[in-house]
């Protein structure tokens, strides 16, 4: 994939911070010629000529423009070191609600010993595929515990799927798993009278469901949902939280169980 790249200001000063300190990239001899010209037009009291300065900015990245795509990989695996710290120190202030919310379902071991958390959405096409690694991580590894965070980001139906799916866990969370395979699994977009279909097909009593549906603590929950995503950077979905590292996009069975040995080491 191709990187565009603006050079406005900021990428001015760069180039010029670059040339200043003598960073070579492509024809060093090339790269020490143009740092003298720019040391020797900056120097004393030389008036600095802009237009020249410019200049030989741009002939220098006309002829190294291999140096703007390191400074944006180094820009990117700046941003990306920051945003891993800024989410450990999240996880750690969070881990009540990420691990251990009442509102969220638990598939896998109850108990297990490591956690993986999944933000999903019942229309999310990535979250349907998704949902063969869940069944495969929790049959391979008896010690695994699978929390499914309620994150509808698709519009009002997920939103009103939602409200189905966390009134049906609140009143009969040992039949969760079951609804969740069903309404994730299963054909056309999810809507509140999809959703309550799969409830009543495993046995919720209907006046019961839409009555628990109008309890507040539902609405407040998906509400602290979005808050503790937007800490964590999270915008699409499936995203995940192993141990302590976010995991972005539905990278599929093998990289996930990946993360999840990392964390087990980590115990």
């Amino acid at each position: 994939m191709k990187k565009a790249i603006l050079l406005g200001t900021t990428g001015v000063a760069v180039a010029l911070a670059m040339l200043a300190f003598g960073f070579v990239a492509g024809n060093p001899q090339t790269a020490k010629a143009d740092t003298a010209q720019l040391a020797q037009a900056v120097s004393g009291d030389t008036k600095i000529d802009r237009a020249e300065v410019e200049g030989i900015i741009r002939d220098y990245l006309l002829k190294n423009p291999e140096v703007l795509l390191e400074v944006q990989d180094a820009l990117e695996a700046k941003q990306k070191e920051e945003q891993r710290i800024a989410s450990l120190g999240v996880i750690n202030n969070a881990k009540e609600q990420i691990f251990n919310s009442a509102f969220d379902g638990v598939v896998g071991n109850p108990n297990g010993k490591v956690t993986i958390v999944e933000f999903y959405d019942y229309n999310c096409g990535f979250c349907k595929r998704a949902i063969e690694d869940m069944r495969a991580l929790t049959k391979a590894d008896p010690d695994l515990r699978f929390v499914l965070k309620e994150f509808p980001i698709l519009g009002p139906d997920s939103q009103k799927a939602s409200v189905v799916s966390m009134a049906f866990h609140m009143m009969m969370p040992e039949k969760y798993g079951e609804f969740h395979n069903a309404l994730l699994g299963g054909q056309g977009r999810a809507t509140e009278a999809t959703a309550i279909k799969v409830a009543l097909s495993l046995g919720a009593d209907e006046a019961k469901l839409r009555e628990k549906m109008k309890d507040p603590s539902i609405a407040e929950a998906i509400s602290k949902t979005y808050d503790l995503a937007n800490k964590l950077a999270i915008t699409g979905t499936p995203s995940y939280v192993v141990g302590n590292e976010v995991v972005f996009g539905a990278l599929g069975q093998e990289v996930l169980a990946e993360k999840i040995e990392a964390a087990k080491s980590a115990l």
